[in-house]
């Protein structure tokens, strides 16, 4: 049964979690929330709750950076910045768990908790299929927004933490369900029509780039400035698919 500490500590961490991040309020709660609040309050090592809430929340299908995000409201609640050892305990765990997940090889990179590559070039099939529809080519109407936060030397830990940093920040910016794809070694790819206000989305995404960095403490792995730039996407999917594959081998 948890204390009264803990059990106030963790109607604090889903209110403020609920108000702001979390998506289905209904699943939110699992014994490992108990768990992790207690060892918080006792002033115990998190590691093991916090790996365990986050295989729960990866077995669940719940994304990488809604798992964190949730996590910092937890810090939040108590007032406290998110330690690099919590933070690590849940990814590792959510890493775990979500590889129990059917879907997830082909549909969702494990370390951004956005689309592969592979699910991606499914998505350009579509547009190039809707241009073939309305007559308006892909060069005019998309192009790919490339964006490279990548530093040399990190360790296994680091490169994780920095592809969760990104994932949260671009779904912030462009939204779930966006078409957008992890390529690999800080590198990360965003489809988008050719007449959005690209300056626009571009300082946004650096701002929330920034912001997240520092809400997660992870500052030091990412690029700073990130480089951002958009390649044209050429005539045939096949072609864009050849792409892909080039981007992912920069």
């Amino acid at each position: 049964m948890p204390t009264d500490a803990a059990e106030t500590l963790r109607d604090a961490w889903r209110e403020t979690s609920v108000a702001s991040v979390w998506r289905r309020p209904g699943d939110w709660y699992h014994p490992a929330v108990d768990a992790l609040t207690e060892a918080m309050c006792d002033e115990r090592d998190v590691t093991p709750a916090a790996e365990r809430l986050g295989r729960a929340r990866g077995e669940s299908g719940v994304g990488i950076g809604e798992t964190i995000d949730d996590v910092v409201c937890l810090c939040r609640a108590q007032d406290d910045a998110p330690g690099v050892d919590l933070l690590r305990a849940v990814a590792v765990g959510w890493a775990e768990g979500y590889e129990t997940t059917p879907l997830a090889p082909d549909v969702l990179d494990p370390e951004s908790g956005l689309p592969t590559t592979q699910y991606l070039t499914h998505r350009l099939r579509e547009t190039y299929g809707r241009a073939e529809r309305t007559g308006v080519p892909v060069p005019r109407s998309h192009g790919l927004l490339v964006v490279d936060v990548a530093l040399d030397d990190l360790t296994g830990w680091q490169r994780f933490a920095r592809s969760a940093a990104m994932g949260r920040a671009l779904t912030q910016t462009f939204g779930e369900g966006h078409p957008m794809a992890s390529l690999g070694n800080g590198h990360f790819v965003v489809l988008g029509e050719r007449d959005a206000d690209d300056e626009w989305l571009r300082t946004e995404l650096r701002h929330r780039i920034e912001r997240t960095g520092l809400s997660l403490g992870v500052s030091a792995i990412l690029r700073r400035p990130p480089r951002l730039w958009t390649e044209p996407l050429p005539g045939t999917h096949a072609a864009a698919v050849e792409l892909l594959s080039t981007l992912q081998r920069c």
